[in-house]
């Protein structure tokens, strides 16, 4: 079998992944905690955006979900292989670890839905299957098989066709018993789709499942953007002197998506629960720039440093993940610094509550990095 030549592992890969999943694990308070702190009204308005949109419309928030599902296609990107020239019992073993890989997140992402100390109930029928990690699991699976399988001008045409497809149904396509069109928590087809084929219970007992079934299909794309964003860098990588100008490409690439994606919502709104079609352009522009500013500032520039504790974060972003619903870091956090907390005067106490609940993850993190110990799927 031949492949490519595998580049170097990108720094800011890692610190882009780290600086995602930083929100979740209680950054998103810090903007509330320096609005106490200072009284600026400022705070509020970025404090808009550390929540998900209630429906149509778009929060920054709502990028970090897509944006670690699109990371996961930079990262097949950067070395990519096609094995459908293969022998079966050669192949076998790609489709195994995917397989295995898609298993095990669908099966954590059903641990974390039940954390919190409430447990996975015993009745299948009250367990929630979709999950987060089940989304992305999915999404990097079929984009897995068709980097595998299929050429980079296929994989363009598939991912276009997934969003023309999607938008036609939700949009042309009557519901049974309803109609087109209609983009609604409860008259949708993703809302018809999670009530009669998703098994156990939905999140909240909503009709519809911001991570059901049909959703995932778009989602796909997500990681399917990914992978020619990877290309980009990996080429750039071989050729040193075109590294700024995959920047300008994948800043360009990103303000063209999120302008088609801005125009898509006037007839199909952007809308993260039902993971519309403009949905995943305006993501996926958003996603190409972000990277395109790490990627400048962290591989390219060098500056690296300042980027340490997102690099830390994302070198163990699923475990990290899935312990922010098995372990009260919050709990821990007070039985550390609670007495620094108290002893600071009252306007300063959210704001270092906030760093102390961050400070305990860091704490566990870097001493993992250290000892080299990280841990995949």
């Amino acid at each position: 079998m031949t492949t490519e030549n595998k580049p170097k592992r990108l720094m800011s890969l890692d610190a882009l992944r780290g600086m995602d999943m930083f929100w979740i694990l209680g950054g998103q308070s810090i903007f509330a905690a320096l609005f106490v702190l200072t009284g600026w009204q400022g705070w509020k308005a970025f404090e808009a955006h550390t929540v998900h949109s209630p429906w149509h419309g778009f929060t920054f928030y709502d990028l970090i979900f897509p944006l670690f599902i699109f990371l996961s296609g930079v990262a097949m990107g950067l070395s990519p292989k096609r094995i459908d020239h293969l022998p079966f019992p050669e192949r076998k073993p790609f489709y195994f670890k995917a397989f295995k890989r898609l298993l095990l997140l669908c099966v954590f992402g059903v641990l974390y839905n039940h954390g919190w100390g409430t447990g996975i109930p015993m009745d299948v029928e009250n367990i929630r299957y979709a999950s987060v990690l089940g989304r992305i699991a999915i999404a990097w699976f079929f984009c897995a098989l068709l980097v595998w399988h299929t050429s980079l001008r296929n994989l363009a045409y598939i991912g276009i066709g997934l969003l023309l497809s999607y938008w036609i149904l939700l949009c042309f396509i009557p519901v049974p018993g309803g109609e087109a069109g209609v983009l609604t928590a409860t008259g949708s087809w993703n809302a018809y789709i999670d009530q009669h084929f998703l098994p156990g219970i939905t999140y909240q007992n909503r009709a519809v499942d911001p991570e059901g079934i049909l959703s995932s299909v778009p989602a796909i794309v997500n990681a399917i953007a990914g992978v020619f964003a990877g290309r980009l860098v990996a080429q750039a990588q071989q050729s040193k002197s075109s590294e700024w100008k995959t920047v300008g490409w994948l800043t360009l690439f990103g303000a063209v998506s999120i302008l088609l994606g801005w125009l898509w919502d006037m007839v199909f709104p952007v809308n993260k629960e039902l993971w519309t079609s403009s949905f995943v352009l305006v993501t996926v522009g958003w996603s190409l720039i972000l990277l395109a500013v790490f990627y400048a500032v962290i591989d390219v520039i060098g500056a690296q440093r300042w980027a340490y504790p997102f690099v830390i974060i994302g070198a163990n972003s699923i475990i990290i993940y899935l312990a922010s619903s098995l372990i009260n870091w919050e709990f821990i956090s007070l039985s550390v610094f609670g007495g620094v907390i108290q002893a600071v005067p009252d306007s300063w106490q959210p704001l270092t509550a906030v760093a102390a609940l961050l400070m305990v993850q860091l704490m566990v993190l870097h001493w993992m990095h250290k000892r080299k110990i990280f841990i995949s799927v």
